[in-house]
């Protein structure tokens, strides 16, 4: 005959009954579960986040954000007020898309920190302007005057091509979309430049006689679009390097909730505020990401001073 032994409880506690025992094990079980669905919910939570770097105030981006949420999305805009942080941020890893720049600065901020960010889709193509406080017309500009311009290289190659194209002075033959001053061939009123950073350009329009401002910048800073003396045509071919683009690491290019994104952000309600907040003057252009990879090589090449 077999004995069973038993052991004793630790003194102070009791053994807990077959009903006390069978409790505690489905409270345990109940408690693993919860925390396992909890850690899910987290990491699926995570999964399914998608930050955006965006320049200044972007509201068509909140509404996006509103509208993502409808399908299980969360997208949270991120704004920076230095256009040379974007890009640092996302090949950091920091935001996973951003939103905020044209074909030429992408390319030349690849070309400047060896990073590999992609374009995937198009959000709009905006004019660049040559605004004035002094003058109301580009022949009321004096002799001399100063020109404030953004001071980058990918936008001040657009202003003096801007500038060549309102006639006020002549570029190099050849001159491509990277211009310096250096570039000039003609200048038949002397006019004088002032580059500083492109987000200061409305602040200077007390000083200069006039300033040429990017769309966005301008619209931040309360001037309409339809006081400029002169500005770019949005439809025209030679614009179409400064078409804005959602960026992404292209090593995450085809993350399906960035494919929703891209979905969203052609989407009208979207549209409709990202026409709002540009006094009318974005234009959304349907290209590819294809066309886009494209356009972005054409332009590494021109930076690289190749045909």
């Amino acid at each position: 005959m077999h004995h069973r032994t038993t052991t004793a409880p630790p003194p102070g506690t009791r053994r807990p009954t077959a009903p006390r025992r069978r409790a505690l094990l489905a409270g345990a079980v109940a408690t693993a579960l919860a925390l396992l669905v909890a850690g899910c919910g987290a990491a699926g939570s995570q999964a399914h986040r998608v930050r955006v770097g965006v320049s200044g105030d972007s509201t068509e981006w909140d509404v996006l954000a509103k509208e993502a949420k409808k399908k299980g999305l969360d997208v949270e805009v991120v704004p920076f007020d230095d256009y040379s942080l974007p890009n640092k941020a996302l090949a950091a890893g920091d935001i996973e898309l951003n939103a905020f720049q044209h074909l030429v600065f992408l390319a030349q901020s690849n070309a400047e920190n060896g990073t590999d960010i992609v374009p995937l889709a198009p959000t709009t193509v905006v004019p660049m302007g040559l605004y004035a406080k002094k003058v109301g017309t580009l022949a009321d500009l004096p002799d001399g005057a100063r020109i404030a311009h953004p001071n980058d290289p990918a936008n001040e190659g657009r202003a003096l091509r801007l500038l060549a194209r309102a006639k006020l002075i002549t570029l190099k033959p050849g001159t491509g979309l990277f211009a310096t001053a250096d570039d000039i061939a003609a200048n038949p009123r002397h006019l004088r430049f002032t580059p500083v950073n492109a987000q200061q350009t409305p602040r200077l329009l007390a000083d200069v006689d006039a300033a040429v401002i990017n769309d966005g910048v301008a619209s931040l800073s309360g001037i309409r679009a339809d006081t400029a003396l002169f500005k770019d045509d949005p439809h025209s071919p030679d614009i179409r390097p400064y078409l804005n683009v959602i960026a992404a690491r292209a090593a995450d290019k085809d993350n399906p909730d960035y494919a929703e994104v891209l979905k969203l952000y052609a989407s009208k309600p979207v549209q409709d505020e990202a026409r709002r907040t540009s006094n009318g003057t974005a234009v959304h252009l349907d290209l590819s990401a294809a066309q886009l990879a494209a356009e972005l090589s054409r332009v590494g090449r021109q930076l690289k001073g190749a045909s």
